[in-house]
C-alpha cells in the first residue's frame, strides 16, 4: 500500500515510528507536510497539491498527525482526502471535536459518558458564583484547545481562581472550569485505541511540583490493565468522536473513572515505554484491513 503520514517532520518521534512499522511492513510510505499543502476547488475534481505536486491520488490512505496550532488547515486537508475516498485513520470531524475540550465533553455528556463536573462560561460579572457551582476551590481552569499539559491551571484558592478566570476573560480566550479531583492524587490514565481495540494503557504519575500528569511534562509511567468500565469508555469515546486512533485521558474518581479528554494524534513514545506494545504496529495493521488496494 502506499501510506501518506500528515505531519511536519520525521523527527518527531511518533511519526517516525509510524513510518518505521510501514516500511517493515513492506508498504511505501511518505510524509506529507500539511501545512504545505492546498486544495483546488471549482475545476472539475477537487486536487491536493503538495507544493506544486498533485498528490490527489497518489495515496491508499493517510494517517494524520495534526498539531494543535494548524488543526483546521490540517482537517481541511484531511476532509479533502476523505472526499476522494482516501481512507484516514482519523476522521476531519473527529479531529477538529477532540481539538475542543467543550465540544469532546459535550458529546460525552449527552452519550451518558461519566466526566468531572464542568462549566464554560464567558461572563466575566459572575465568576465568583461559577466557581461555587464546581463546590468552590481548588478549581481547574483549561484553555478549550490546549494540548501536553499546557494552559492547564490549579487556582487553590477563590482569589486566585477570580484572578486568572478575569484575565482570560479580559483576553477573549476560551477556558473551561473543572472540579478538582483530589483523590486522584495527580495520576491519570491513558488509554490508546485503535480501530474498536484498547491495544495499550498507562498510569501516569505527576511530578511532585506539578500535579499535571504529562509525560511532556516529567510524569513518571507504569503498565496498568484498564478495568473492564475504563476499556468501555475509552473505546466509546473514541466511537463517538469518531476517530480511528486516539489516546484517552481517564481519571479515577471516588465515583468511578471519569473521562478528562481525548487526544486524535496520542504520542507514542511514553505508551510503548511504559506498555511494551508496538502501538504504530497495531496502527499499521489498521491502516491494512480498512485502506483501500489498486488505486484509480
Amino acid at each position: 500500500m502506499d501510506i501518506a503520514i500528515l505531519s511536519v517532520s520525521l523527527n518527531v518521534h511518533s511519526t517516525r515510528r509510524i513510518a518505521e512499522e510501514a516500511q517493515n511492513a513492506g508498504h511505501y510510505v511518505e510524509l506529507i507536510d500539511h501545512t504545505k499543502c492546498s486544495v483546488k476547488l471549482g475545476d472539475e475534481k477537487p486536487q491536493i497539491y503538495l507544493g506544486e505536486e498533485d498528490v490527489t491520488n497518489e495515496f491508499d490512505a493517510v494517517i494524520p498527525r495534526i498539531g494543535a496550532k494548524v488543526t483546521r488547515h490540517g482537517a481541511a486537508i484531511v476532509k479533502q482526502f476523505e472526499m476522494n475516498n482516501v481512507f484516514s485513520t482519523a476522521r476531519s470531524l473527529g479531529i477538529m471535536r477532540a481539538r475542543n475540550k467543550v465540544r469532546t465533553l459535550q458529546i460525552m455528556a449527552r452519550k451518558g459518558i461519566p466526566i468531572p463536573e464542568t462549566l464554560f462560561s464567558i461572563n466575566p460579572n459572575n465568576i465568583g458564583e461559577q466557581i461555587k457551582l464546581l463546590g468552590g476551590p481548588p478549581v481547574i481552569i483549561k484553555l478549550q484547545e490546549g494540548t501536553h499539559g499546557s494552559g492547564v491551571i490549579l487556582a487553590e484558592s477563590n482569589k486566585s481562581a477570580k484572578s486568572i478566570i478575569d484575565t482570560f476573560y479580559k483576553m477573549d480566550t476560551s477556558i473551561l472550569l473543572q472540579k478538582y479531583i483530589e483523590e486522584a492524587n495527580g495520576e491519570d490514565i491513558r488509554i490508546i485505541v485503535v480501530g474498536n481495540k484498547v491495544v495499550a494503557s498507562m498510569k501516569r504519575i505527576s511530578d511532585l511540583d506539578d500535579f499535571r500528569s504529562n509525560v511532556h511534562r516529567g510524569a513518571e509511567t507504569e503498565a496498568i490493565k484498564p478495568t473492564a468500565k475504563e476499556q468501555y469508555i475509552a473505546l466509546n469515546a473514541t466511537k463517538y468522536l469518531g476517530l480511528g486512533v486516539a489516546g484517552v485521558d481517564l481519571m479515577r474518581s471516588k465515583k468511578g473513572p471519569v473521562l478528562i479528554e481525548v487526544n486524535a494524534s496520542p504520542g507514542l513514545q511514553g505508551i510503548e515505554a511504559a506498555s511494551g506494545v508496538n502501538v504504530a504496529k497495531h496502527i499499521i495493521q489498521f491502516v491494512e484491513k480498512n485502506g483501500r488496494r489498486g488505486r484509480k
